[in-house]
């Protein structure tokens, strides 16, 4: 015989999960500060993993009530050697890892160890971040559909029956059904009440009325309590609710100027972009472009780990990146977004190219364009999409030169309306 066991509790053996949910919005502020400070010292491929935490406990400690001593005691030590009356005794030194003194160890017990799990971490990570101006505006082919109340019917199955409306449906038949033999049988009473009091009772018209009222009686009897007909049913109709369509071009420079640590900056850039695209959109499509005296659109694969190199030529990314999105993404149906990574090198007078691109072709259909200079020099093509920053809101720039201020420059980039970088 075997037995088998249904565990149904909401949490499952994960008991706690409560307890920690509350811990993370109550001290969501010192938990995300440690989830971006790891993040920097991370390497690519292991950017998606949980992490294990350290709050300090001056972070975590609640105020408590305690109870002084007060007035003037008398204490006995037995065994006492070394004090006479009226002594005073030393404060106790401090035990380990309590002080302010250097430690060649990660934790102590001043600090608390708080372990993340890999959704935790990247919703951490993500929680404050949205793409700019995106609009909910399309029905796409697989539309979310919402359910909202629409009257009553005569048909439905019978957890949908109005009863309180059935009933006064009911009520109302059996009144107007009856009002005419009620009124009938209230007149015929009254005039045999007439007959009876002037002695006619034995008369034919006497006996001619008790058979009318018998029949009137068993009339209104008969008139139903319920009919089918009385029946209502709450009627629920689906409606498609407009959803948001995004897709994001994904533009990096893999020409020679661009460095194995500037590629490295580059991509660490894109997978967080990837990464959060992916975990907070269902509706999206991410293009990949790499490019260096010619644009290839690529697969992801090929855009994170291809090691073709060459010359500069940035505008012909930004070709490609224009007929795709007339061929395949129409502005009507789609949020379109772009982010570029790029040392700033470029062949001499394409700059200026990329520039009125990027006005006259791509800013006016899209909702966002970022640009992200993995160099801190000033090259040519910084300063020419410099002239845009002020003409297009939709337009934004930023520089990194090294690994831990990738995270902060991202979030800049990317963070909700109304949020602090």
């Amino acid at each position: 015989m075997t037995l088998h066991i249904i565990d149904r509790r909401p949490a499952g053996k994960n008991k706690s999960v409560g307890n920690r949910e509350r811990f993370l919005r109550r001290f969501k502020q010192q938990i995300s500060e440690a989830v971006r400070r790891a993040v920097s010292d991370r390497d690519i491929k292991n950017i998606e993993q949980g992490e294990s935490i350290v709050i300090p406990k001056k972070d975590i400690s609640e105020p408590v009530f305690h109870h002084a001593k007060g007035g003037i005691q008398d204490t006995v030590h037995p065994g006492n050697k070394e004090y006479l009356r009226g002594d005073h005794i030393a404060r106790p030194k401090r035990g380990p890892g309590s002080g302010s003194q250097a430690s060649d160890s990660g934790e102590g017990d001043d600090s608390f160890v708080f372990t993340l799990s890999k959704d935790e971490f990247m919703q951490l990570f993500f929680d404050d971040l949205a793409l700019p101006n995106l609009l909910r505006t399309v029905i796409a082919d697989s539309p979310l559909w919402q359910s909202h109340n629409a009257g009553y019917s005569h048909d439905g199955t019978p957890n949908n029956l109005a009863v309180v409306r059935s009933m006064r449906g009911a009520l109302g038949r059996r009144i107007a059904m009856g009002k005419g033999a009620r009124q009938e049988l209230l007149d015929k009473r009254a005039r045999l009440r007439e007959l009876l009091t002037l002695g006619l009772e034995d008369g034919e018209e006497a006996k001619q009325l008790r058979l009318d009222i018998a029949q009137l009686e068993w009339r209104l009897k008969r008139i139903p309590f319920l009919d089918p007909i009385d029946l209502r049913f709450r009627a629920r109709v689906r409606t498609p609710l407009p959803c948001s369509k995004a897709v994001m071009f994904c533009v990096m420079d893999v020409s020679g100027s661009m460095d194995e640590e500037r590629k490295d900056l580059a991509k660490r850039f894109f997978i967080l972009l990837y990464l959060f695209l992916t975990r907070h959109y269902e509706k999206i499509d991410i293009i990949f472009i790499r490019h260096h005296t010619q644009a290839q659109e690529v697969d992801e694969d090929q855009f994170f780990h291809a090691t073709e190199t060459g010359g500069t030529v940035v505008s012909s990314a930004l070709v490609l990146m224009h007929q795709i999105m007339l061929a395949r993404y129409p502005t009507n149906e789609w949020n379109i977004y772009g982010a570029q990574a790029s040392d700033g090198d470029n062949f001499n007078n394409d700059s200026g190219n990329c520039r009125n691109l990027l006005s006259q072709q791509i800013l006016p259909l899209a909702r966002y364009f970022a640009y992200l200079q993995v160099a801190q020099e000033e090259q040519s093509l910084w300063l020419e999409y410099a002239t845009l920053r002020d003409k297009h809101a939709n337009f934004a720039m930023r520089k990194v030169s090294q690994a831990n201020e990738i995270y902060p420059v991202f979030h800049d980039l990317f963070k909700k309306v109304g949020v602090d970088a």
